[in-house]
């Protein structure tokens, strides 16, 4: 992409960054070139350089509406603590107070993608890159799926957006699932919530870190497992490898609260969708990308099986 210096902004989203640069102590005094980074669906990203030594820095602008459902003192958090054990790249308090995040930018790293997770070696190394970030302590944002969904269910009806009519139907499935998993208990772990392939970075060596930690949250670790199982479209069999990695073992309760979670991830990120077709400023077709989930939570919740997983947990 063409690289660009401040003063030299043609659109809004560059004039914003370059009035970001101007204020971050960081760079102050700095020969500075910049470039877009392709990708999100959420902010608008930026690579940073520094020409006088050469580093780089990536730099998150917060994109319109995305106070609604981001906690971005959550966010800073999650990312320093990732940080620190080296599961996320470093995060500078630059802007913090606005809601800006600035980075080590990782160019020894690239975005991995769905074909990358469909060998077992990246796939281990995400599982490993997982445990590490469900070890790092209790976050200061709790926030379950079934916080996600209600927040959402609120949104959208505030905001007038659409909802498929069979929207009854497929919160009463919500309801089932959330008293079955009430019921047996959660299992809170720092959570990453956001498996995107290019949210994971691999490098030459196969080890993967973790980048946007917009969504972390205490929930339960089955959802962290379970949305990221439907992010890659896995095998029956590639998800029991995957829990056997993480647990140690497979068990049928196991399973059951992965698959409900998956289908759960499906109800809040087309709900999601919906709040952002509403107030969302990028050209990205959030009604698509909703309608789409919502076809994959539906495929579980009508398999036969789901009656058995909501027992089973």
């Amino acid at each position: 992409m063409l690289e660009k210096s401040p003063g030299q902004a043609t659109t809004e989203h560059e004039r914003d960054l370059e009035a970001a640069l101007l204020r971050a102590p960081l760079f102050a005094g700095k020969r500075l070139r910049y470039r877009v980074v392709i990708g999100g669906i959420s902010n608008a990203n930026w690579r940073v350089r520094v020409e006088d030594d050469g580093r780089e820095y990536f730099v998150k602008i917060p994109g319109k509406g995305t106070e609604m459902f981001i906690d971005r003192v959550a966010a800073f958090d999650a990312s320093r603590r990732a940080g620190a054990v080296g599961v996320g790249p470093r995060v500078y308090d630059d802007l913090f107070d606005e809601g800006i995040e600035i980075n080590d930018f990782i160019p020894d790293r690239r975005s991995c993608t769905n074909t990358d997770f469909e060998r077992p070696g990246p796939r281990l190394a995400a599982i490993e890159a997982y445990k590490r970030f469900h070890g790092v302590g209790a976050l200061g944002l709790t926030k379950t799926v079934f916080d996600m969904i209600e927040e959402h269910d609120a949104q959208v009806k505030d905001l007038g957006g659409w909802l498929p009519p069979d929207y009854p139907w497929l919160m009463k499935q919500y309801r089932m699932a959330r008293a079955a998993l009430e019921a047996s208990g959660l299992d809170l772990a720092p959570c990453f919530n956001d498996p995107m392939a290019g949210n994971f970075m691999i490098d030459d060596a196969g080890t993967i870190m973790l980048i946007d930690y917009e969504y972390a949250s205490n929930n339960d670790r089955c959802y962290d497992l379970g949305i990221w199982f439907g992010e890659m479209f896995y095998t029956p069999a590639v998800e029991q490898e995957l829990i056997e990695a993480y647990f140690g073992e497979v068990r049928p309760d196991i399973v059951a609260r992965v698959t409900i979670h998956k289908a759960l991830a499906d109800i809040k990120w087309a709900l999601w969708s919906f709040v952002q077709q509403k107030v969302s400023a990028l050209d990205f077709d959030f009604f698509k990308y909703g309608a789409w989930k919502l076809l994959r939570g539906r495929a579980i919740m009508r398999d036969p099986r789901w009656v058995e997983h909501l027992s089973a947990v």
